[in-house]
Formats: C-alpha cells, sequence, structure tokens
C-alpha cells in the first residue's frame, strides 16, 4: 500500500518520507512525500473503468474472449487497495518523539525500516514496538492490532541482542557507513547500480525551483565542452562517470572487523559475550569491543593478549554507533555528517534494484578493509555451507506456492503477483551467484568422476549444468552449438507458459547465465526426481526424441487449456512400436509428478513451430518469397524456431484476411442474390503476397466510413451466431467455411489457427490418419515462413524508413526486431533490405547500427570459444589481447602470459577440477588482428549471410561510419567485460590500446523470466487510451493508479513503473502543473539510469524529457546541462549522425537561443537543419521548422539576409506541402515580411550612417531576445507537444471521430501487440512527427500531439 502526499498531515516532518520496505520483504518503495499526489478519489473509479474494459481491450480471435479473472469487480475492489492511513507518534530513547504516516496494509516490520533509515534513529536494530506497554508482534498487520489509531503513541523499547541480532547490527552499522560508497554498484553486487543525475542537477530538482522563483538570468556559463560541440571528432570516455562529490568518503573509521578472538569461549558465554569486533579508529587507537546480550562495551584485549574484561572508560551502549561516538571525536563528526547526506540522497539513488543492472567501466577503485564483505566471502556464500540445513531457501517449494495463492480478487491477484516477482528476483540472484561459483571451480559436482563438460552440479537447492552436448543427446540437432542455444529456447518457453498461467501446471524457476565463454543452466529441483531414474519419472512426452513417447490425461488436460493462447495443436504421433499417442505440445516437452504431487514441465525447447527458412528439409519446397530470398539455408543447429511474437502477428493477419474474404462473399451475395462465384472456393489458400491483389483489398479501402466496418462487424456477428447455433442460414457457414479453408484454420465453423510444433522434427512419426492434417501444417509453416519475409521484414525496415521506431544501439534494435517477431539470425536479411531501399539515405542510422551489431555478436561468437581455453589466471591478459586485436590499430599486439617465476615447475599434474574444456592454456595467446578480423568477416557470412568487406578494424571504422568507442561499448556489453575508465588511444601505431590493467573484471550476463503486474498492466493501457482519445483527467487518474498497483507489485523499482513515471510526467506537464511534471520526470530519470543503465538509449530520451521541464520551470542551466549530457550519450553510443540528434540539437539551440548565445545556438541548429534534410529529405515539415528556427536566431543577431534566406526556405517548402492557405504557410509568410521589413529599417539606418558621418541620431539598434515563452513555445512543438485550443464542436466530431476509428479498430480485431511496456507509450519515443507541422495535425484528433 502506497501512502499518498494528500494524508500526509502538515506536521509530519519532510524528513520522515518513508522508503524501503515494502511488504514483499524492503525492496523499498517510493517515499510518501514521494509519491504523485493526485489521487483517485475512491468514488468515481468504476464508471471510467467500467466503460474502459470494453474500449481498451478488443475482441481476441483463436477464441481468447474469456475475461481476465475478475477483470469486472475491478472498480470496487480498487477501494479496497486504498484504506486511508493515519499518523502514530514515535517515543525513542534519546531523541524527540515524532510522528509517523503509516497505513492499516502494512506490517509492524515495515515501521522497523523506517526507523533503521531514519536519520537520528537509523543505528538502532535490535529493538521491540509498544503500545500501551504490550509488545507489537513483528508480522501482524496494522489493522489487527488492538487500540491502534489515529495519535496512538508507539515506544521503541530496546531488546538484548542474540548472536545473529549482533550480526544484523555490525551489518547494519557497515551499511550506513558505506551507504554514499558507489564500490557495490561499480562491483555489481547486491543490487546496487548507478546514477548521475544529481551530479547534473545539483540535488534535488524540486526544490531549487522553489528557491530561485525568479527566472534565472544571473550569467550562466553556456559552453559546453570542446567534445559535446557539433562536429567535434573526439569521442572520451571518462566524462560517463563523472566524479560525485559524495563519493569522496568520509572516513570514520579505518578498520572495522571481527576479532580473531572469536567466538567466545564457554566461561564468557556464560557471561553474555557474543562476539568480539576489533577497530582502529580515525585517531589510530586500536580497541577491542565485546558484543553481549545487553549491548557493547570496550574490553582489555589486544592483537595477541585475550583479557575480556571491561576497559574503561566503562561504557555499555546498546548501539556501537552509540559507544564509537564515545571514544572518537571524528567518528561522532564524520558518521553525523555522512547520515545528512545520506538521508538528502533521492531515495531512488539508494533503493535495490529487482535484477543486477552491471556496468561495463569503472574508476579505478581503493580496495578498502570490509569485515562483512569479507565474511560474506567466505561463509554462507561459498559452496560449503549452503548445504546445512535450515541455511538454504527450498526455491522449487517457493516458486511453485507463490503461483498457487489465491487469485479471485485485485487485492488477492496484487498479493500473489508481488510474491511471484519477489521469489523470481531472489531465484535469478542465487542462480547468477551459484552460476558463476560453479564456472569458478568453487562448487564440488554431483558427478565428480566424469569428463567436466558432462558434470553437473548442485549448491543451495539449485541444478546447474553446462551447455554442452553431453551423451549425445543432440546429436541429430547440432551437437554443442544446440546443446547452446538449447537453455534459451527452453527459457522462452518457460516465460510462455508462466505468462499463460494455467492453475495445476507448474515450470521450473529456469535462469540462464553466459560466464567466461561458458552457459549454465541454472533450475529449480522437482522434488523426488534426484533419486528416481528419469526413464521412470516422466509420464508425458518423450526422453528420446521421439522414438518412446507416453502421454497421460491430466497432462492432456492441463496442456489443452494452453493451446489456444500459445496456438498449439493438440495431435497424435506414433511411437516405436508403432501405436498413436495424443500430445499437446512438442514430442521434448517432458511431463514429470514430483513427489510433491504437482504436475511440472520441462525442457520446453520447442514449444513454438521451427523456422523452415533455416531448417532445409529434403523434398519440401518452400513458398517463391523465401526461395527468392536464397533460403533454405542450413543453419549450424536444428533448433531454428519461430518467434511468439511472429506466430501472433501470422495468426492476427490470418484473421484479418479471414475477415475479408467473409466480408467479400457476404457483399457479393447480398449484392447479386446469386451463388458465391467459385473463384474463392478452390481451397486454394492465397499465399501472404496475393493479399493486396485480393479483391477486397479496394472494396475496404474505397468504402473506409460505411459499408467495410458494417461488413466486418456482420461478419464478426455472424461468426459467433454459426458458432453458438448450428441452425442458421446455410449460405452464410458456407461463407464462414470458405473463408476457414483458404486461411487454413483447423476448424471450418470459426477461426482458428493452430501450429503443430512436431512437423519437420526429425525422428517424430505422424499416423497415416492424420496425413491430410499434416500436409496443411506443412504449408501453414511454409507460409509462416514466408509471411516473416514478405510482411513482417519489409514492414520493420518501412517503420524505419518512417522514423517510426528508432533505435539508437544494437540493443535497441534487437528489441524491435524481436516486437516484430524477426529473429537476429535474421539480421543480414535485415540490412539487405535497408541497402536496397529506395530511402537508402534515411536509413543510414539503421545500416550503422546493423552492422555495428553484426560485428560485434560474430567477435562475440569468436570470443565465447576463445575464452574457453582461458585459466583464471591468465584472464585479464587474454582479454585485453582479445580487445587489442578487436579494437587497436596497433598491428602486431603480443599477449603477455602469466609472469614465468610464478609458473609452477609441476605443471604436468593435471588438476581435477578445471574449468571445463580448458585444455592447451595458452593457445589463446597467438591470436592475431588479422586473423579475428578474417574470422569475424567469416562468422557474418556463415551465421547472418552478410558480407563485410573489411580485413582490420580500421577498415571497418572507414568503409561502414562506425565509431571504435561505441564498438567498445556494444562488445563490453554482450560478453560481460568491465573495463577501466579512462582514455584509450585505439588509433596509436606504435602501442596497444588496452593492458591487462584495463581489464577490471568479467561479469555474468543472465537470462531470467520477468513476471508481470497484469492488472496494473491493464490499468496503464487503459489509461493510455484515455489518452490517447483526449481525455487527459481520466487518463492520468488511471495511470496514478497503474503507478500505485505497480509499486504494489515489482516495489519502487522497475521497468514498466519508469514508462509510467514518464507518461505521469508528461500528462502533468500538457496540464500546466510543471512541478508535478519534474518531479516525476526525475524519477524516470534515475530509474532508467538504475534499472537500464546509465547510457542506454531510454534514459537518454528521459534526460531530454526532463530538461524541457526543467526549462518551463525556468531552470535554464540546469536544463542546459541536462542535454549536454543527453548529446555526449548519444555520441558516446551511436555517434552525430542520427535523426534524434537533430531533435536533441534543436532542443540545445532554442535554450542557448533563449540566453542569447547566438553563435553558439547556431551551431547546434545548423547541425540538426543538416541532419533533418538528411533523414528526412529536404522537403518534410521537420526540416521547414529547422529553417525557421535558424533564421529567428539569424533574426536575433540582425543578420537579415541570411534570415530571409532560411525562412524563404521553410516557406517553399509549407508551400508545397501544405499549400496557400494552410495557416502554417500564412504564418512564415507574415514572418518573412517582418523580416524584410527590419531588414530595409537597418539598411535606411546604415546609408543614414554613410551619409551624416557617424554623429547621425540614430535610435540604438534593437538586438531582441526571444521571449521565454516563445522559446518554450517552439520547444513544445519540436518535442511533438501540442495545446490545442478546442471549441465545443470540435470537441463533439473529435469524440464522434474517436468513435469511428475505435469501430474500425474493434472490427479489425487489431488486438494490442504491446508486449513490452517500453513500446507502449502511445507513439514509440521520439517518434513525435512534429506534430504541429504535420498536414495530418489539421484533421486528426489530438492523440497526435499529446504523445511523444
Amino acid at each position: 500500500m502506497v501512502i499518498k502526499t494528500d494524508e500526509l498531515p502538515a506536521a509530519a516532518p519532510a524528513d520522515s518520507a518513508r522508503e524501503p520496505s515494502s511488504q514483499a520483504g524492503g525492496k523499498g518503495r517510493p517515499g510518501a512525500a514521494e509519491l504523485p499526489s493526485v489521487m483517485l478519489l475512491n468514488g468515481d473509479c468504476p464508471e471510467s473503468l467500467k466503460k474502459e474494459e470494453g474500449a481498451a481491450e478488443p475482441p481476441r480471435e483463436n477464441g481468447l474472449d474469456e475475461a481476465e479473472p475478475g477483470e469486472e469487480t475491478t472498480g470496487q475492489e480498487v477501494i479496497v487497495i486504498q484504506d486511508t492511513g493515519f499518523s502514530v507518534k514515535i517515543l525513542a530513547p534519546g531523541i524527540e518523539p515524532f510522528s509517523l504516516q503509516v497505513s492499516p496494509q502494512e506490517m509492524v516490520q515495515e515501521i522497523h525500516q523506517v526507523l533503521m533509515d531514519r536519520e537520528d534513529t537509523c543505528h538502532r536494530t535490535c529493538f521491540s514496538l509498544h503500545l500501551d506497554g504490550n509488545m507489537l508482534d513483528h508480522f501482524s498487520e496494522l489493522r489487527s492490532v488492538e487500540g491502534l489509531q489515529e495519535g496512538s503513541v508507539l515506544r521503541v523499547v530496546e531488546e538484548p541482542y542474540t548472536v545473529r541480532e549482533a550480526r544484523i547490527h555490525v551489518r547494519h552499522v557497515r551499511d550506513l557507513l558505506k551507504s554514499l560508497d558507489p564500490s557495490d554498484a561499480f562491483n555489481g553486487v547486491d543490487c546496487n547500480s548507478l546514477s548521475f543525475l544529481s551530479v547534473f542537477t545539483d540535488g534535488d530538482l524540486g526544490d531549487s525551483g522553489k528557491r530561485k522563483k525568479g527566472l534565472e538570468m544571473d550569467p550562466i556559463d553556456c559552453t559546453p565542452p570542446e567534445y559535446i560541440l557539433p562536429g567535434s571528432r573526439e569521442r572520451p570516455l571518462c566524462p560517463l562517470q563523472p566524479q560525485n562529490r559524495d563519493w569522496k568518503p568520509l572516513q570514520c573509521l579505518k578498520v572495522l572487523t571481527m576479532s580473531g578472538w572469536n567466538p567466545p569461549p564457554g566461561n564468557r558465554k556464560m557471561h553474555g559475550d557474543l562476539m568480539y569486533l576489533f577497530v582502529i579508529t580515525a585517531e589510530d587507537r586500536q580497541v577491542s569491543i565485546t558484543a553481549s546480550t545487553r549491548g557493547f562495551y570496550l574490553n582489555q584485549s589486544t592483537a595477541y593478549h585475550f583479557n575480556p574484561k571491561p576497559a574503561s572508560p566503562r561504557f555499555l551502549s546498546h548501539s556501537l554507533v552509540e559507544l564509537l561516538n564515545q571514544i572518537s571525536p571524528t567518528f561522532k563528526k564524520n558518521f553525523a555528517a555522512l547520515q545528512k547526506k545520506r538521508v538528502q540522497r533521492h531515495p531512488f539513488e539508494r533503493i535495490a534494484t529487482p535484477f543486477q543492472v552491471y556496468s561495463w567501466t569503472a574508476p579505478q577503485a581503493e580496495h578498502a578493509m570490509d569485515c562483512v564483505r569479507a565474511e560474506d566471502a567466505y561463509t554462507s556464500r561459498l559452496g560449503y555451507e549452503e548445504h546445512i540445513p535450515g541455511q538454504t531457501r527450498d526455491w522449487n517449494e517457493e516458486l511453485q506456492t507463490t503461483r498457487e495463492l489465491p487469485r479471485k480478487n485485485l487485492p488477492e491477484r496484487l498479493l500473489r503477483e508481488r510474491a511471484i516477482f519477489k521469489v523470481h528476483s531472489d531465484f535469478t540472484a542465487a542462480a547468477t551467484r551459484g552460476a558463476m561459483a560453479v564456472i569458478d571451480g568453487n562448487v564440488m559436482a554431483i558427478n565428480p568422476s566424469e569428463d567436466t563438460k558432462m558434470q553437473m552440479f548442485i549448491w543451495n537447492n539449485i541444478f546447474f549444468s553446462l551447455g554442452f552436448d553431453v551423451r549425445d543427446h543432440y546429436k541429430d540437432f547440432g551437437g554443442d552449438v544446440a546443446a547452446y542455444v538449447a537453455p534459451t529456447n527452453d527459457l522462452n518457453g518457460v516465460r510462455t507458459y508462466n505468462a499463460v498461467d494455467v492453475e495445476g501446471l507448474y515450470t521450473l524457476g529456469t535462469v540462464v547465465v553466459d560466464y567466461r565463454g561458458y552457459r549454465v543452466t541454472a533450475q529449480s529441483i522437482i522434488p523426488g526426481i534426484l533419486e528416481r531414474d528419469q526413464e521412470q519419472s516422466v509420464v508425458y512426452g518423450s526422453i528420446d526424441f521421439g522414438k518412446t513417447v507416453v502421454s497421460h490425461p491430466r497432462y492432456l488436460e492441463l496442456l489443452e487449456r494452453t493451446s489456444r493462447p500459445l496456438k498449439i495443436l493438440r495431435h497424435r504421433v506414433l511411437n516405436d512400436r508403432d501405436e498413436e499417442v495424443e500430445l499437446c505440445s512438442s514430442v521434448e516437452c517432458k511431463g514429470i509428478i514430483g513427489n510433491d504431487g504437482r504436475h511440472y514441465i520441462l525442457d520446453l525447447l520447442r514449444t513454438f513451430p521451427p523456422d523452415l527458412n533455416f531448417l532445409p528439409v529434403p523434398g519440401e519446397v518452400l513458398p517463391e518469397e523465401c526461395t527468392r530470398a536464397g533460403f533454405p539455408r542450413a543453419h549450424r543447429h536444428k533448433l531454428c524456431c519461430l518467434r511468439q511474437e511472429l506466430v501472433d502477428a501470422f495468426v492476427e493477419h490470418r484473421y484479418l484476411l479471414f475477415m475479408k474474404l467473409a466480408a467479400l462473399q457476404l457483399m457479393q451475395q447480398k449484392a447479386s442474390k446469386m451463388e458465391i462465384p467459385p473463384s474463392l472456393e478452390n481451397g486454394d489458400p492465397p499465399s501472404s503476397e496475393s493479399k493486396p491483389k485480393d479483391p477486397p483489398a479496394p472494396e475496404v479501402g474505397s468504402e473506409e466510413e460505411g459499408s467495410s466496418a458494417s461488413g466486418l462487424a456482420k461478419v464478426k456477428e455472424l461468426a459467433e451466431t454459426i458458432a453458438s447455433d448450428d441452425g442458421t442460414d446455410p449460405r452464410s457457414r458456407e461463407v464462414i467455411r470458405n473463408a476457414c479453408k483458404a486461411v487454413g484454420s483447423i476448424s471450418s465453423t470459426a477461426f482458428d489457427v493452430r501450429f503443430n510444433p512436431d512437423i519437420f522434427s526429425p525422428g517424430v512419426r505422424f499416423p497415416e490418419s492424420c496425413q491430410e492434417e499434416v500436409r496443411n501444417q506443412k504449408q501453414l509453416l511454409k507460409d509462416a515462413a514466408a509471411f516473416l519475409l514478405s510482411c513482417q521484414i519489409p514492414g520493420l525496415v518501412k517503420d524505419f524508413a518512417d522514423h517510426a521506431v528508432l533505435p539508437m544501439d544494437g540493443a535497441t534494435l534487437a528489441e524491435v526486431m524481436r516486437q516484430r517477431g524477426i529473429n537476429m539470425r535474421y539480421l543480414g536479411k535485415v540490412l539487405d533490405l535497408v541497402l536496397r531501399s529506395p530511402a537508402r539515405d534515411q536509413l543510414d542510422h539503421i545500416y550503422k547500427i546493423g552492422i555495428g551489431e553484426l560485428i560485434t555478436r560474430s567477435a562475440k561468437h569468436i570470443f565465447k570459444t576463445y575464452l574457453q581455453g582461458v585459466e583464471l589466471s591468465g584472464l585479464s591478459a587474454a582479454i585485453s589481447h582479445f580487445l587489442n586485436c578487436f579494437l587497436s590499430s596497433y598491428p602486431n599486439p603480443v599477449a603477455h602470459l602469466p609472469a614465468d617465476e610464478l609458473v609452477s615447475k609441476k605443471r604436468n599434474r593435471r588438476r581435477r577440477n578445471r574449468p571445463p574444456g580448458a585444455a592447451d592454456n595458452t593457445a589463446w595467446a597467438v591470436m592475431t588482428p588479422q586473423e579475428l578480423w578474417k574470422n569475424i568477416c567469416q562468422e557474418a557470412k556463415n551465421y547472418f549471410d552478410f558480407s563485410l568487406e573489411c580485413e582490420t578494424v580500421d577498415q571497418a571504422v572507414e568503409t561502414y561510419g562506425l565509431q571504435k568507442i561505441t564498438l567498445l561499448r556494444e562488445i563490453s556489453l554482450k560478453t560481460g567485460i568491465q573495463i577501466l575508465l579512462k582514455e584509450y588511444s585505439f588509433d596509436s601505431r606504435h602501442k596497444p590500446a588496452f593492458t591487462e590493467e584495463d581489464v577490471l573484471n568479467i561479469f555474468p550476463v543472465v537470462k531470467h523470466v520477468n513476471p508481470k503486474a497484469s492488472d496494473a498492466f491493464h490499468f496503464f493501457q487503459s489509461g493510455q487510451a484515455k489518452v490517447q482519445q483526449g481525455f487527459l483527467k481520466e487518463g492520468c487518474e488511471l495511470i496514478n493508479e497503474a503507478l500505485n498497483l505497480f509499486n504494489n507489485v515489482y516495489g519502487a523499482m522497475h521497468v514498466e513503473i519508469c514508462a509510467c513515471l514518464r507518461l505521469l510526467a508528461r500528462l502533468h506537464y500538457i496540464m500546466g502543473d510543471y512541478a508535478e511534471a519534474l518531479s516525476n520526470q526525475q524519477k524516470a530519470v534515475l530509474m532508467s539510469e538504475r534499472v537500464m543503465g546509465i547510457e542506454h538509449p531510454n534514459t537518454i530520451q528521459e534526460y531530454m524529457h526532463l530538461a524541457l521541464y526543467c526549462f518551463a520551470s525556468s531552470q535554464l542551466s540546469t536544463a542546459l546541462s541536462l542535454l549536454y549530457r543527453a548529446r555526449y550519450l548519444t555520441l558516446l553510443v551511436f555517434g552525430e549522425d542520427h535523426p534524434e540528434m537533430a531533435l536533441l540539437d534543436n532542443n540545445i539551440g532554442l535554450v542557448l537561443h533563449g540566453v542569447m548565445e547566438c553563435d553558439l545556438s547556431l551551431r547546434f541548429l545548423e547541425n540538426a537543419l543538416a541532419v533533418s534534410t538528411k533523414y528526412h529529405g529536404p522537403k518534410s515539415l521537420k526540416v521547414a521548422l529547422s529553417h525557421h528556427l535558424v533564421a529567428r536566431v539569424y533574426e536575433s543577431k540582425a543578420e537579415f539576409r541570411s534570415a530571409l534566406q532560411h525562412e524563404k526556405e521553410g516557406y517553399t517548402i509549407y508551400k508545397t506541402q501544405l499549400g496557400e492557405d494552410h495557416e502554417k504557410t500564412k504564418e512564415s509568410s507574415e514572418y518573412l515580411k517582418c523580416l524584410t521589413q527590419q531588414a530595409v529599417a537597418l539598411q535606411r539606418t546604415m546609408n543614414e550612417i554613410y551619409r551624416n558621418g557617424s554623429s547621425a541620431n540614430i535610435p540604438p539598434l534593437k538586438f531582441t531576445a526571444p521571449s521565454m515563452a516563445s522559446v518554450l513555445e517552439q520547444l513544445n512543438v519540436i518535442n511533438g507537444i501540442l495545446f490545442i485550443p478546442l471549441s465545443q464542436k470540435d470537441l463533439e466530431n473529435l469524440k464522434a471521430e474517436v468513435a469511428r476509428r475505435h469501430q474500425l479498430q474493434e472490427a479489425s480485431g487489431n488486438r494490442d501487440k504491446a508486449e513490452e511496456p517500453m513500446a507502449t507509450e502511445p507513439e514509440p519515443a521520439g517518434a513525435s512527427e512534429d506534430a504541429a507541422s504535420q498536414p495530418a495535425a489539421a484533421k486528426d484528433p489530438p492523440s497526435l500531439s499529446l504523445q511523444g
């Protein structure tokens, strides 16, 4: 439950902002003072929601219209969540009483968390809370506490310590001492990650806005560093992680560690000694401290002499901090300062993220002594202690029990989703740690006598296996290569079945970790599986790829429920005794009933149908679209399957085709009252290509308004009525039957397309009786393969050319491809199409990103096998050698082998516990740049079927316009390398760029399941839909509610919350509430930095939005430094030549013009003009706007000739594109007149001077600084934000228009494809075609104008 600010009594002190703690166990949540102050009024929710429920979810085909459980009741449930909070008074020893806002849903332990985080109570950990003398139970909810109400007094009572409590206390003190130290974030531990926003905003934005109410017209230094200016060639790395002032740590103590005298001997135990600590204070005093049941005191022991008697001063303190305050003045001063700084930081800078984010660069850090870190490393976290019962968690039990939680209403679903999410993030962290321990050789195998590649491991109740083909399991599928991709395919299967979430069907917790060149699969363990033989336990599916196959009625029943959403066909196969067995999945999918009686499915690697483009089958001919593109191509393995997104898109495409065919036939029936013409009856399924040539296309297009919408609606009704009863008009049934046959539906009475995942599976045979079905299925698969090439890839390239999606680096390109169901192995085909595209120049950025991605992926494949031959001691030398061969211009880098004097003489005795596959440990040292680049080109040809024309890195950079720093970032992110933050001289031909000291670390690359918050997501989508229809207020309320629910499920940090905050900020901005917009956008930036990475393209977008809101709140210098940061990051991630750069430079230029830095402003605006011209064509409206912006600056400089020249260009574009009468054209022509008058006046003045000499009395020239309002107006225009004043009549028309479009959309069964919330911003970020200068803006609803 999140507390709303409105409910905070004015008296509540600001610093009681509540923070990390949530019922899920403290993942944290934003402070009350942080939360959006708009509150969903309990009363008016149901109506808006109920209206929405119908609107936001257009009908699902494939029978997916069963409502989400409990959807209708959402309205009333929301109220349950919003139990109003109340405030209680807290009395703690030694400080003034204070009041605290709490809510009835919270547990008592959450108040503990808050007290442990507050500045004045943070040093207490071992206490209980008492109400009227009664102790409160830690885990009870506040509403169940008798007599707790508004104004109750809770007393903090110190409790006696136990060994456990003493350890927790020491650990907490250490965390407080380290709270500003970024080393955990650089080292990628404990879900810490970096954030640099505060460096550019100087602290919190909200406050500074209030302080500097006056316009910031104090002179501000606007000149950016040289490397940020347009046209600069240098790309420094150091500014990526600017030095944060807070990181200069205040040293409170020199050393705090466990003493060597631990544990206390028996006689001291009986005096209450729990453990001993050793401390060296900042004044160099060495003291020994006893932790006893009553607290902490100094004892008389020294490093060599044990004397547990108390030393003087005989001061016993319940808190270690109070004791240290007594004995060290420096500690007292610095600790107080440190805590003050800690609580001033934005909570989002310190809350843990749900999954670890790693940084690919880090500064040189001092390695400091840290007892807790050392203890963690050698006790609970390494192999040997994880076996102690009671220490470990039963992951499988936790994962499955959370799935079994009830989900009938909203509060139950929230609780369930929160538990699922929490367990998943914990499991992912544990699995990652285990996988690294396995590869580093710190875990004992369960089959130690076997070859290292075949070993399996169990650690912390997680089962680990390596991605090698043991026992020739994948012999027919491509051996080790297949064994390497199987885990990711399996993970995709697990993800899918989890998303369908069928009650009674269980999957294993699965995490795939790539580390040091090895792929490790981590899975939770089915109870009882280790005691039994696999043959006995499999009751469904096949363990030998289809020779022996078994089935099980309960599995069929469970899987049948998934078959509809997953589009899987129930089918029969033959086993080795020629008996028919019925399955509802692929044969490899195994069903095992665990000892806990649960039905598990595993090995889901072929959940989706095979991709025939990469699976040549003798005797099968692919459609012409495929053969034309050079398919089928043999791939390295035979496990290539289509992505779920592709299957969905294909089925949707077929559904539209089905609707069109049926509508056409119905119209013809109506028109002629004759039989349907036989052309569509001959059962030849129209290939996906023939769709445009189909007769229905013109029909639907031309009469878009009336008939087609009603026709489609009729078809839908018809399909429904036919499905429900068979007594209808036989002719309409005939229509449906023909349409079904034509699109390959498995039912002849309703549209239902499904795939049989076993088709073309080696070793699987089908019974004679199913031959026709198998033939149809084969045809369907061929059509799907053709659909990918003829629709999805061209559609993607068209979106790129229209700038509807704007990837900026490899990861965002991959995401865009995957959302459309295009696998990365098609990257070469996408690039071919880009090269052949008529808009080739406008796709330049895509081509560069694509080539960079192709090169780094190929290099990654080589690096993987390269690393497998490297011993741990040679790791940094090997990685730096590889990077030199990959990126350095130095012609012959030499690898540094580990120093000889350290190489043991007894090299011949091979260690048993070698990392798998480590044979010759120095083979890596002989690699040369020529050889590596030859291999990269070869790999690109073999894997992606693309010919790279380069033999060295310098040729690649030259030919394709790449940047070495960008390639370094891409390869580091893909392989987990962390390098030292410093400037690298890649182009030096005299020394190699990297030394082994530059490689700091190698991190795992982790793939895992992302559990979703479904209710919150529905609210979010409904809110977006409302906003698109122009109902801002309702949209805002829904999105606020979504934010609440997201916080409830995910805690405070998550990508989806980031999208939510961004949209909220945008809405508040449009509605004129700048302060709220700033506060939400600041959180969005912090969260994006923390969860996605400090230089992720999404973070760059967030920086730009924040700069706009800062400018609107008249924080000009902050706005500029944010824009400069965004520009620097863009240069680093991609370079200058990107369509986004035009938007960025327009923003910078406008702000600079606002502070009259005209020359600087022109540099940016003219660069923006050049980039816009390249990517949008010289005649585009964006270019016209760019010309106008440049003209305005020239006008301010009184250079009227240049101004006129630019404005004329703009005028011409407006005139040709929009016509004489468009308001844009008129505005431009007015401005031209005004410029001409000014130019004439200036000329007169000059003539006057020439005639009368300088004595002439001339009015001084006025250089007009633009008003802030006009600058802001232009900023809004270029960022795609429009405020449209609408009359009542306009509103009516608008609503009618929106409703009409909605019907059309519904009819076409257009489902919301947004799987990833990032894609669901109403328009992809940055695609804000600048609405103002769009001809469409005139007739389109304002949806165009609101999104960005």
